[in-house]
């Protein structure tokens, strides 16, 4: 639940673009991101996370370069900006060898597990299952914002499959791999 939390932020962007407007929307998504860094920064029980940090960074760089420059991006074109930079969030996460379901999963088991080959390989699966789904959302958004004749029904479909196949797997895959 905690992991899902951490898409707090994009609930807020979306909701709050609808009603107001993109800049409006960005600027949401970094007020919530701040409030979950906040939260874990100020708890003893929690980490701050790195996706928390890239999810707080991206939406604070979106809404400064939207009021500095004025930008008038279409829905799919900040959504476009925001999915990319969470998959840059997940891709570098791994590179920097702490894919970002690490710090949740830490949360969940034993200390001594947290090293442990098979524990670190199950999360760079995951993490990589989730850069899959955001890859996915890209290419969704890459549809709707510049190939005018695909619905956008299409990319909010592949957008939701995609979300919902990581959520599934994310939940699914543990056990399966502690039963082999």
């Amino acid at each position: 639940m905690n992991m899902l939390l951490a898409f707090a932020p994009f609930i807020a962007f979306v909701v709050i673009e609808r009603v107001v407007g993109v800049s409006a929307g960005l600027a949401a998504g970094a007020a919530v991101s701040a409030i979950l860094l906040a939260r874990d920064f100020l708890s003893s029980e929690r980490r701050v996370k790195i996706l928390e940090i890239g999810t707080f960074v991206l939406f604070g760089a979106l809404t400064l370069y939207s009021l500095m420059f004025d930008a008038s991006w279409s829905v799919a074109a900040v959504r476009l900006r925001v999915d990319a930079g969470l998959m840059l969030i997940v891709l570098a996460s791994m590179a920097l060898r702490q894919p970002f379901t690490l710090q949740y999963a830490r949360e969940k088991v034993a200390p001594e597990l947290w090293n442990s080959p098979g524990f670190l390989r199950l999360n760079y699966e995951i993490t990589f299952a989730w850069a899959l789904a955001f890859a996915a959302m890209v290419g969704a958004d890459i549809l709707m914002a510049y190939v005018p004749t695909v619905s956008h029904s299409i990319g909010i479909l592949i957008t939701a499959a995609a979300l919902y196949a990581a959520i599934k797997f994310t939940g699914w895959y543990p056990q399966q791999a502690r039963q082999a």
